[in-house]
């Protein structure tokens, strides 16, 4: 009887993280208070497969993608990895003013830049949690999405769609916060990722919601969107009105190209 080959596993020798606090892996937290995210996590796996795999993360929280375009995307184009991930733009569009076509330009620039220095670049149409903030800015990443879609079409790039993912968009795999995934919600995300990239997959309903539970009392989801907006909501506009950013002075995650290893 003849039987089919087993699919080849892709051989990535290294991997660069561009982007903001979604690739620094916010909030995904470890018990020594680091975050860890989509990012290691994927790069746990890839080095798993890969001997002497090599990861670099050069993201920071709050960044904008002028600030991407400036502090990350020549760096990460000099280190000649397999594969650059790039997320950004999302920050922009939260932005009470933002001029789209700047956005356009700014990563058009960063995808013209990164794509003829590695073997893949990774794009990706970011998840948003369902409820009222998407709703009020939808049209604004929608219309980033169009802009990760041409710019994939043209250069050659991959582009992990993770917003049409039903599970990316339920409030429960996303923190208290509202603005930053859980650990599982992370986990997703490397899956989708090692998935495009042409690996084996080890969840393949990843995209698919947690079952069903009892949605919480109407008091206690008044007292959570009281705490939400004292410990979070309150604090992102006085950044907003104040022109910080929760990012200012943090370095890069992982600023060099070192190999990683897997515990």
């Amino acid at each position: 009887m003849q039987t089919n080959p087993a699919p080849s596993t892709p051989a990535h020798a290294s991997l660069v993280a561009l982007g903001d606090s979604f690739t620094e892996g916010m909030s995904d937290l470890l018990p020594d208070g680091t975050y860890r995210g989509w990012a290691d996590l994927l790069a746990a796996r890839m080095a798993a497969v890969t001997p002497g795999f090599r990861y670099a993360n050069l993201a920071v929280r709050g960044k904008l993608i002028q600030q991407i375009v400036d502090e990350q995307v020549d760096r990460a184009a000099a280190m000649g990895a397999d594969v650059i991930t790039l997320v950004g733009g999302l920050n922009d569009t939260l932005r009470p003013k933002c001029d789209m076509v700047r956005v356009r330009d700014l990563l058009t620039e960063a995808v013209e830049r990164l794509a003829p220095n590695c073997k893949q670049l990774v794009l990706m149409r970011s998840p948003g949690r369902q409820g009222p903030v998407l709703e009020r800015f939808r049209p604004r990443m929608e219309a980033l999405f169009e802009v990760v879609d041409e710019l994939a079409a043209r250069h050659g790039a991959v582009v992990v769609d993770l917003y049409e993912a039903p599970a990316l968009g339920d409030p429960r795999l996303w923190d208290a916060d509202r603005l930053h995934l859980t650990g599982e919600g992370h986990r997703r995300v490397a899956e989708a990722v090692w998935q495009t990239l042409g690996y084996p997959a080890e969840d393949p309903e990843w995209h698919l919601p947690p079952d069903a539970t009892l949605p919480p009392h109407w008091v206690a989801r008044r007292v959570e969107d009281v705490r939400f907006a004292r410990r979070h909501l309150l604090p992102w506009i006085g950044r907003r009105l104040t022109g910080r950013s929760s990012g200012d002075g943090l370095p890069p995650k992982r600023p060099e190209l070192l190999p990683y290893e897997t515990a």
